[in-house]
């Protein structure tokens, strides 16, 4: 029966504002400044990031219903997600819906403990994966090692020799119906099969 993977809350921000962002007009990096009022928000909710096994989701909620509003996976080798370069508050966030279409929005927060809470527990959960990761690694390789080492150490001849004896113990309950049976001293030889 395969592992199932269960779903984990790592963190709940209550508050959380999506921004219209414009398109990007050269390789440089998102500023929060040029997404005009920042009191002209498109939507307010709260954000979730979920865990899922080794994915890390980050969720856009109604904050009354819990209804999706969008969501996004969580990928610090792609740009799901982007820090602004002109404040800690704010980022970029590529969301997809189950069409496969992707859309960039801004997201931002109203306090930046908020921020660094959302950036932390996102780095927290890499890190856990890399734990987890180099650890199944390396008893991979420490299991590969003791293998080797078994394999190249000479096999041990437990087996009796001739003229050898062995002691054996058939028990020691004395009932009516058993009777306690020894067999001490058993010559073994090759003729016996032994």
């Amino acid at each position: 029966m395969a592992d199932e993977e269960y779903e984990s809350v790592l963190l709940v921000l209550r508050e959380c504002y999506v921004y219209k962002i414009p398109p990007r007009t050269s390789s440089r990096e998102y500023r929060a400044a040029e997404w005009g009022d920042m009191e002209a928000f498109l939507w307010k909710g709260r954000l979730r990031i979920i865990a899922i096994g080794e994915k890390c989701f980050i969720r856009l909620e109604d904050g009354n219903t819990g209804e999706l509003f969008a969501q996004s996976l969580y990928d610090p080798d792609t740009n799901s997600l982007e820090p602004v370069r002109d404040s800690s508050r704010y980022f970029v966030l590529r969301i997809e819906n189950t069409d496969g279409r992707r859309a960039l929005i801004g997201i931002g927060f109203q306090e930046r403990s908020q921020a660094f809470d959302f950036q932390v527990t996102l780095q927290d959960h890499i890190k856990q994966n890399c734990l987890f990761f180099f650890r199944h690694l390396k008893a991979e390789r420490e299991a590969i090692e003791q293998a080797k080492i078994a394999a190249s150490e000479p096999k041990k001849d437990y087996s009796l020799k001739e003229g050898q004896t062995i002691s054996i113990n058939l028990g020691h309950n004395k009932s009516r119906h058993s009777k306690s049976q020894s067999i001490d001293h058993v010559p073994i030889s090759e003729e016996t099969g032994g």
